[in-house]
């Protein structure tokens, strides 16, 4: 399962569905990210969020521990309203994810035109625990 920035930020700095939502991944699924996803990560921790350097690069650590693919050569050209979106769906579509997990209101409109399954964290969390 791929995770975009904004479910993860919300697994690592609050308690609820998203971090459940990381444990069940982490407990039985593949966790994918992206450099893309990551470079962001970082950004909305440290400035928006205050996490340190250091627990940065703890962060930075345990997630590399598990798939990280490189950014992709070229984004898909699926005519998203946030280029940046663009981008995390690539990297998704690249990783050969089964599963693109967000909360992003633009990706999610877009989601049956999308080349990858997408579903919001309440969605991938009724997936995980056996019901649709």
């Amino acid at each position: 399962m791929f995770l975009d920035t904004n479910v993860l930020v919300a697994a690592i700095a609050a308690r609820g569905l998203c971090a459940d939502l990381l444990r069940g991944i982490l407990a039985g699924h593949e966790l994918v990210v992206s450099e893309v996803v990551l470079a962001e990560l970082r950004r909305v921790l440290t400035r928006r969020v205050g996490v340190s350097d250091e627990l940065w690069q703890e962060i930075d650590r345990f997630i590399r521990g598990f798939e990280v693919v490189a950014c992709p050569s070229g984004h898909l050209g699926l005519g998203l309203r946030d280029p940046d979106d663009e981008w995390i769906v690539a990297s998704a579509v690249a990783a050969h994810a089964d599963l693109l997990v967000t909360g992003d209101a633009d990706i999610l409109v877009a989601g049956s035109t999308l080349p990858i399954l997408t579903l919001t964290p309440r969605q991938s969390w009724n997936v995980l625990r056996g019901g649709r």
